[in-house]
């Protein structure tokens, strides 16, 4: 079992989160990629005891879990933030429940999460993935997970490099047909402030929606958008064929965008699909 802890200077939290972890259970390893701190996080992280990774400069928080999942050399890796919200017995349940489950993700509560706009968000991307897979997903953006290393790696040519590598790997898992559980956890207070800005990561959040929507189940999204369109384009037809003896040329635009949206979907559905295969060896 490794632990991989993404890292962007987080000094005060570092040493304490990898010591815990030491004291928790005897892990294969604990891998601390440093994602270009200007602080002392890297010292911190490698006095503790971890094993220190370290990029040359900031590439975001995927880059990070993906060089640690590169290096990892135990079958299972648990992924954990940095930051001390999640104390070590949480990622001590998740690792029991690795083998059984092949992705195990630590599920927060929404009155852990540190602002409502926060919540908001993260409920919408929950209920948007719960419908795209058919089956409930309480937390998508929880970066406190375990999986089978093997897998992690099948699906490292989608992982982003920033902060939507959560939200991926959990459809992925689930759009392959993986064992996928989520285990219930506590987020503590944080230390330090964090990464995430509303302001400046809302284009980015409707970005991870739409990618959420065009990866994994497009046609989810664009068959129900077709069919109403088809339906009111229709109706509206034949009641002015019926009253006017003629159809508008709004029923035919609405008919023909219904076609158009159906044919996008149907080509978006079958590149989904082939993403799906992996890379070519």
């Amino acid at each position: 079992m490794s632990i991989v802890i993404p890292a962007m200077n987080e000094a005060n939290a570092i040493g304490g989160v990898v010591s815990g972890l030491r004291a928790a259970a005897p892990w294969r390893e604990i891998l601390v990629v440093d994602d270009g701190s200007t602080d002392d996080t890297a010292a911190r992280a490698g006095a503790a005891g971890a094993c220190v990774i370290r990029h040359p400069y900031n590439k975001g928080n995927g880059a990070a879990v993906k060089s640690g999942i590169r290096r990892a050399g135990g079958d299972f890796v648990v992924i954990i933030d940095a930051d001390g919200q999640h104390p070590p017995e949480d990622a001590q349940r998740i690792a029991a429940r690795l083998g059984e489950y092949d992705l195990v993700i630590g599920a927060r509560s929404p009155a852990t999460q540190a602002t409502s706009a926060r919540r908001a968000g993260n409920a919408m991307l929950n209920r948007l993935a719960s419908y795209l897979t058919g089956r409930p997903i309480p937390d998508l953006t929880s970066g406190f997970r375990g999986a089978r290393t093997e897998c992690l790696r099948e699906f490292m040519h989608l992982l982003p490099n920033g902060f939507s590598t959560p939200t991926t790997t959990t459809l992925a898992f689930i759009k392959a047909g993986y064992n996928v559980a989520f285990e219930p956890v506590h987020a503590r207070q944080r230390a330090g402030q964090s990464k995430i800005r509303f302001a400046r990561d809302g284009a980015r959040f409707f970005l991870i929606l739409l990618k959420v929507v065009t990866l994994f189940s497009p046609l989810r999204i664009f068959l129900p958008i077709s069919a109403s369109s088809f339906a009111v384009g229709s109706l509206y037809g034949l009641w002015n064929m019926a009253a006017n003896g003629k159809i508008p040329n709004g029923a035919v635009i609405l008919i023909l965008f219904a076609v158009s949206v159906f044919l996008v979907g149907l080509v978006s559905e079958q590149i989904a699909s082939l993403r799906f295969e992996g890379p070519k060896k």
